[in-house]
């Protein structure tokens, strides 16, 4: 038993430094992360985000700041004064003679009271109280806007990352069908076949092949850091894109018959909700002229005597309970000016709704052109990569069979590498308008990207 509880020990101390490195912030193994994994980190951990989430959170503070108001107010009051000279009273004297000067108020005075009060109508709480609906609408429209810009900026620089990560690929296999075709061409020479252009020409197209690798590379690096920073992630930190590249090209097809809806975009909401506010405030103004009313009470104990030692010997109460009307009557035309100033600020944001709409209509319209244009351009590029594969397995043939001249292998593989990656920039172009087109429709949601 004692050998089995030193062993368990043992093991622990051994295993538990290794434990607590692997939890320290500071890990920098590599994290393989999906789109939808990528989207998830970012809406926890973006800057940006967060800080509309704390916006909204310093919302309900003031919220809860200004409906305190309606609740009761209770205050205390406590008083000490000394006199070093008594204030004294003038009494008449009888009969109409002379008056006397009499000491009215002891050396040492004291007062100890409570006071309370409730609303029963203001309008400026009743203002608080209705805009508190309003209020947190706008800060959660605001945070949801904030939620759409990480999905569309988090989607875009993923995509970006995967074109140049294929285009990687794409490069790799022409370096290794040059350096296929180099030691070809260069045992030919050797062999007398051909003259010494040929592998020349070979090895100019593999060190620009091999120049393009290294800059495509460095180019990862650039986007992979956007990226990281997007989504709130550890720069010291390595991160993998996971991705199925059969599903790439179903996620990249949207139905295009979707009617435009201005109110499902955040923004128009926004707006909405901003108008919405503004006409609380004319119903403010217009009513101001209202009294404020208010229950107050109180109560108060007064302690006086010439002797300190004795001051709080006895207490006279003091208590009352009544109400307090606050009737505005003259402000200069204050209430006026205010009532027309937000008048004008309601039609002001009338037209601001009015450039929402047309805004958003040509931002529909554009996304759509530059979606169904990407698709038609991918579709045409998608054909082109199998005629070059083609292409380029016929004049390969032909030249090891002495039909063809090494310039027409040249071309061939110049024009499969080419069609390649067109046709990989198109996708991926295709995929960034398909968000863009979910933005202008206003379906962009975290939960409708996979």
């Amino acid at each position: 038993m004692k050998k089995l509880r030193y062993l368990f020990i043992s093991n622990l101390l051994l295993f538990l430094p290794v434990v607590l490195f692997a939890q320290t912030p500071t890990d920098t193994a590599t994290a393989v992360v999906s789109l939808r994994q990528s989207i998830d980190f970012a809406l926890r951990n973006q800057p940006q985000l967060r800080q509309a989430n704390i916006d909204e959170q310093i919302n309900e503070r003031d919220i809860r700041i200004a409906l305190s108001a309606w609740l009761p107010q209770i205050n205390s009051s406590s008083q000490y004064q000394h006199y070093f000279q008594r204030p004294a009273q003038i009494a008449a004297g009888a009969g109409g003679g002379t008056g006397q000067q009499n000491l009215a108020i002891a050396h040492n005075v004291s007062t100890l009271g409570v006071n309370a009060s409730q609303v029963i109508y203001n309008n400026d709480v009743l203002q608080a109280s209705r805009a508190s609906k309003y209020s947190r609408q706008y800060y959660k429209q605001n945070t949801e806007s904030s939620r759409i810009d990480v999905v569309s900026d988090v989607s875009k620089a993923f995509y970006d990352v995967l074109l140049s990560q294929r285009q990687l690929d794409i490069i790799k296999e022409d370096i290794v069908r040059l350096r296929r075709s180099l030691k070809d061409a260069y045992s030919r020479y050797q062999a007398g076949v051909v003259d010494k252009t040929d592998y020349k020409q070979a090895t100019i197209a593999l060190n620009n092949s091999l120049a393009s690798q290294k800059q495509t590379q460095e180019a990862i690096k650039s986007k992979t850091a956007v990226l990281k920073q997007i989504m709130g992630f550890n720069p010291e930190k390595g991160l993998a894109l996971s991705y199925d590249s059969i599903s790439l090209t179903t996620e990249a097809l949207i139905d295009t018959n979707q009617v435009l809806n201005y109110t499902n975009r955040v923004e128009y909401q926004l707006l909405q909700t901003q108008k919405n506010l503004l006409n609380l405030n004319v119903s403010y103004y217009k009513w101001g002229f209202l009294p404020s009313l208010s229950a107050i009470g109180g109560y108060s104990l007064a302690y006086f005597n010439d002797s300190f030692s004795k001051l709080y010997n006895n207490g006279y109460p003091t208590s009352f309970a009544g109400l307090s009307l606050t009737f505005p009557i003259f402000t200069g035309g204050k209430r006026l000016q205010n009532l027309a100033k937000a008048r004008l600020q309601v039609e002001r944001s009338d037209l601001d709704l009015i450039n929402s709409r047309n805004t958003i209509n040509t931002e529909y319209t554009q996304a759509l052109a530059n979606y169904k244009s990407n698709y038609n351009y991918w579709l045409t590029l998608k054909e082109n990569v199998t005629l070059a594969r083609d292409v380029y397995k016929v004049v390969d043939l032909q030249y090891r069979e002495g039909i063809k001249t090494y310039l027409d292998v040249i071309v061939s593989q110049a024009d499969l590498r080419t069609a390649e990656l067109n046709y990989y920039n198109s996708l991926f172009q295709l995929l960034s308008s398909k968000i863009d087109l979910q933005r202008a429709l206003g379906t962009l949601r975290p939960e409708t990207v996979q």
